[in-house]
């Protein structure tokens, strides 16, 4: 007997190791869908000298991705849900926010001597790791996740990363401390954009959508 033809439609998101497994999570959900990927470096992704701690909710890393909704080169777009703009823009919808993963911060280190130099573009997380104590030096930080561990290596002594990263990555293995106080709205969620009025794909994630499953 052959096989039922799977529902199959074109997918946006980033190309980062943590992006993949981002999608990797969603997909989990859907078998019976073959997600056709595009992978995009977005201008967040490329600019790696703007500092984060001047930016506010941006269409930094996902404008890209946001301009192939809306030419109808890519059917739905998958983000970490702290990256969207606030708003979002106009002609498109997100049809799911995940619950998520854990949502804290995390100071991952060699060491912590009383001058260690840590790495955040966060004006927040460089509050929070103030608060541990020592007379830490702070420098600003860019690029993925493994591109910022690995200046561990010689360059820093410790970086601030989300934890959620660290779970979708399986790099809970590392010496870290999680940090106190609050966090990137959506931190550790993941979101599905579509275009407006996309009704076949907002029903479709609605079962992964946790504003429904709030109101249910």
């Amino acid at each position: 007997m052959r096989q039922s033809k799977k529902f199959s439609f074109k997918t946006c998101a980033r190309d980062s190791a943590l992006s993949r497994a981002q999608v990797e999570e969603i997909a989990a959900f859907f078998p019976e869908i073959e997600f056709e990927m595009i992978w995009i470096k977005t201008t967040g992704d490329l600019d790696q000298k703007t500092s984060l701690r001047a930016l506010d909710k941006t269409d930094f890393f996902t404008r890209e991705l946001d301009q192939m909704l809306l030419k109808k080169e890519a059917r739905i777009a998958i983000h970490s849900a702290k990256d969207l703009p606030d708003p979002i823009l106009d002609g498109l919808e997100i049809v799911a926010i995940t619950e998520g993963v854990d949502p804290r911060d995390s100071l991952v280190f060699k060491s912590l001597s009383d001058k260690a130099i840590i790495a955040t573009s966060s004006a927040r997380r460089e509050e929070a790791v103030k608060r541990l104590g020592g007379d830490f030096r702070f420098v600003d930080i860019r690029g993925t996740i493994e591109e910022r561990l690995k200046k561990l290596e010689g360059e820093i002594d410790g970086v601030v990363v989300a934890e959620a990263a660290l779970v979708r990555l399986k790099l809970t293995h590392l010496n870290r401390i999680f940090l106190q106080g609050e966090t990137a709205p959506m931190q550790g969620k993941l979101a599905v954009v579509a275009r407006q009025k996309d009704e076949e794909m907002k029903e479709l994630f609605e079962k992964i959508d946790a504003r429904s499953l709030s109101r249910a």
